[in-house]
């Protein structure tokens, strides 16, 4: 007798996430997960009931995955201004190309629509932000929220710079956060 296939639902996840991210997220349905990850399309509604649930599950464990790589560039980047940029630059070098950004807006939309991702979501920025805070504790008249100020100008760069995609994503967003920390230096000069 055959020995059944097994795998982890973390590996089943981490198949999904692929799907997800290669082909937007309508393409995760059983079938095609069946297909990735070599289960039955039985044994995986046996664990994920529907597909609702695997999607949430699968984005679940992308914030967690995100949380745990947030925590280890932040334990080994100094605590700095520069530190900073080098955090958030490390973190924009996973959007890889216009195409990849693109299909992760797709992504977030599904995070944006249930309230247990928006959740986490909300949680990863309290997270990042008391991150970024640190960063300009011992700068002197930083203005109250630097962290989200940070994140906020972040994120907006590299939504500036998918418009017009001319230089990689991580170059871009390094350049717009040096401009951003020089422009807070030079305005909190007493």
């Amino acid at each position: 007798m055959p020995r059944r296939k097994t795998q982890s639902d973390e590996h089943v996840l981490e198949a999904a996430h692929r799907l997800i991210h290669r082909h937007g997220p309508e393409a995760l349905t059983f079938e095609r997960l069946s297909k990735t990850c070599g289960l039955s399309g039985s044994t995986l509604v046996q664990r994920f009931k529907n597909k609702a649930t695997l999607r949430q599950r699968t984005l679940l464990q992308a914030w967690d995955r995100l949380d745990e790589k947030t925590t280890k560039l932040a334990d080994a980047t100094p605590r700095t201004p520069a530190g900073a940029i080098e955090l958030l630059v490390a973190l924009s070098r996973d959007y890889g190309g216009i195409e990849s950004y693109a299909e992760g807006l797709l992504v977030l939309r599904e995070d944006l629509r249930d309230p247990v991702l928006r959740a986490r979501g909300a949680s990863w920025k309290v997270s990042l932000c008391n991150i970024l805070d640190s960063c300009f504790a011992s700068v002197v008249n930083t203005p109250l929220d630097i962290g989200l100020l940070m994140a906020s100008h972040w994120q907006g760069s590299l939504l500036w710079w998918s418009f017009d995609p001319k230089v990689e994503v991580a170059t871009y967003v390094e350049d717009s956060l040096g401009r951003f920390v020089a422009a807070i230096a030079t305005a909190r000069k007493p």
